[in-house]
């Protein structure tokens, strides 16, 4: 455990030498380290997809510099230091843990989601949706609130139910495909299919996300390959010549 402790007190002293000596380094303001931080959050989940080890050592790290940066410019700011907003987490887990820390009782991990979100409203969040981030990715977004809502009760009974919503939704975005339907109609009934697949997957035990973005991946590298064996320039090729080369690929 000492070690652990010296290596983050290493951590904020350098921020502080950092801050006092380095022109960047004190330039730096809350909001300018927020897309920073969020290309700094899409590193680290690269690095989780492809189970790189070493490379999530670095981003974990790099993250924890931003923590401490933006501890350190509250701390000038007079609003919260580390220590304030470590306490609090430590203060939030303890709270939202009863199961562990109280005498309530919790046999699995449903259990403990539902009794998170109930201390959350007795809080004073007005909603069990309240903690989803405006900002997050729609699909990622669409996940978390499908999460939360089913620790209130609002959930299908069963994935066959929830398959026969897909079919629903895509029968009804079928009848959208007339050349007169609105262009925002269209949209609408293909964001409910999409809606609809995020919650099947949920019901499957996939990740929608982490399944999409696999699926990116795949198609990246069998792209880069027709780019590396075309024996012209991609323009000058056949879709059937393109093909066979994807054919290859995936071979």
């Amino acid at each position: 455990m000492q070690h652990k402790l010296d290596a983050f007190a290493r951590l904020l002293t350098i921020m502080d030498e950092l801050r006092e000596q380095c022109p960047w380094d004190r330039k730096q303001t809350l909001q300018s380290l927020r897309n920073l931080t969020i290309e700094e959050t899409y590193e680290l989940a690269d690095a989780i997809l492809d189970e790189d080890l070493d490379e999530i050592k670095e981003e974990v790290g790099d993250l924890m510099l931003h923590m401490v940066f933006y501890a350190k410019i509250a701390d000038e700011k007079g609003a919260f230091d580390i220590a304030d907003a470590l306490n609090a987490i430590c203060d939030k887990l303890i709270k939202r843990h009863p199961h562990i820390y109280g005498d309530v009782t919790a046999e699995d991990e449903e259990a403990v989601k539902k009794n998170w979100e109930q201390l959350k409203l007795r809080e004073g969040k007005k909603s069990v949706l309240a903690g989803v981030p405006r900002s997050l990715p729609a699909m990622v977004k669409a996940y978390r609130m499908q999460e939360k809502t089913k620790q209130v009760g609002f959930e299908w009974e069963n994935k066959e139910q929830v398959w026969e919503k897909v079919e629903e939704e895509m029968a009804e975005f079928r009848e959208t495909m007339q050349d007169d339907m609105p262009a925002e109609k269209k949209e609408e009934e293909f964001g409910d299919v999409l809606f609809s697949l995020i919650n099947y997957a949920r019901f499957e035990g996939i990740d929608p996300e982490t399944a999409l973005e696999r699926i990116n991946q795949k198609f990246k590298r069998r792209f880069e390959y027709i780019e590396s064996n075309a024996p012209k320039a991609l323009t000058e090729m056949s879709l059937a010549e393109m093909d066979a080369l994807w054919n290859a690929a995936k071979r």
